[in-house]
Protein backbone atom coordinates (compact mmCIF):
# COMPACT_ATOMS: atom_id res chain seq x y z
CA UNK A 1 0.00 0.00 0.00
CA UNK A 2 1.10 3.49 -0.62
CA UNK A 3 2.23 5.91 1.99
CA UNK A 4 -0.13 8.56 0.99
CA UNK A 5 -2.94 5.96 1.77
CA UNK A 6 -1.90 4.53 4.93
CA UNK A 7 -1.69 8.53 5.61
CA UNK A 8 -4.77 9.12 4.63
CA UNK A 9 -6.49 6.05 6.70
CA UNK A 10 -4.93 6.79 9.63
CA UNK A 11 -5.69 10.20 9.62
CA UNK A 12 -9.42 9.53 8.90
CA UNK A 13 -9.31 6.83 11.74
CA UNK A 14 -7.70 9.35 13.96
CA UNK A 15 -10.59 12.42 13.01
CA UNK A 16 -13.17 9.90 13.57
CA UNK A 17 -11.85 8.95 16.74
CA UNK A 18 -11.92 12.93 17.64
CA UNK A 19 -15.31 13.10 16.58
CA UNK A 20 -16.28 10.47 18.75
CA UNK A 21 -14.54 12.27 21.81
CA UNK A 22 -16.28 15.46 20.67
CA UNK A 23 -19.37 13.48 20.58
CA UNK A 24 -19.22 11.82 24.40
CA UNK A 25 -16.89 14.78 25.86
CA UNK A 26 -18.56 17.88 24.40
CA UNK A 27 -22.10 16.21 23.27
CA UNK A 28 -25.44 18.54 22.96
CA UNK A 29 -28.26 17.41 25.45
CA UNK A 30 -30.57 19.42 23.69
CA UNK A 31 -29.82 17.85 19.95
CA UNK A 32 -29.68 21.00 18.09
CA UNK A 33 -26.09 21.16 17.83
CA UNK A 34 -25.49 19.03 14.19
CA UNK A 35 -21.88 17.97 14.76
CA UNK A 36 -22.10 17.40 18.28
CA UNK A 37 -26.01 15.63 18.93
CA UNK A 38 -25.65 12.46 16.47
CA UNK A 39 -21.84 10.64 17.01
CA UNK A 40 -21.97 8.85 13.42
CA UNK A 41 -22.34 12.56 12.43
CA UNK A 42 -19.62 13.69 14.39
CA UNK A 43 -17.32 10.69 13.13
CA UNK A 44 -18.51 11.01 9.71
CA UNK A 45 -17.50 14.69 9.72
CA UNK A 46 -14.04 14.73 11.65
CA UNK A 47 -12.44 11.65 9.73
CA UNK A 48 -12.90 12.87 6.84
CA UNK A 49 -11.52 16.46 8.21
CA UNK A 50 -8.53 14.53 9.59
CA UNK A 51 -8.56 12.39 6.33
CA UNK A 52 -8.42 15.48 3.97
CA UNK A 53 -5.43 16.65 6.16
CA UNK A 54 -3.54 14.16 6.17
CA UNK A 55 -3.79 13.68 2.74
CA UNK A 56 -2.72 17.27 2.49
CA UNK A 57 0.37 17.14 3.83
CA UNK A 58 3.44 16.00 1.72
Amino acid sequence: MNAVWVRIILGGAIGAGLGWGMYRLVGCPTGGCPLTSNPWVSMIWWGLMGALLAGGMH
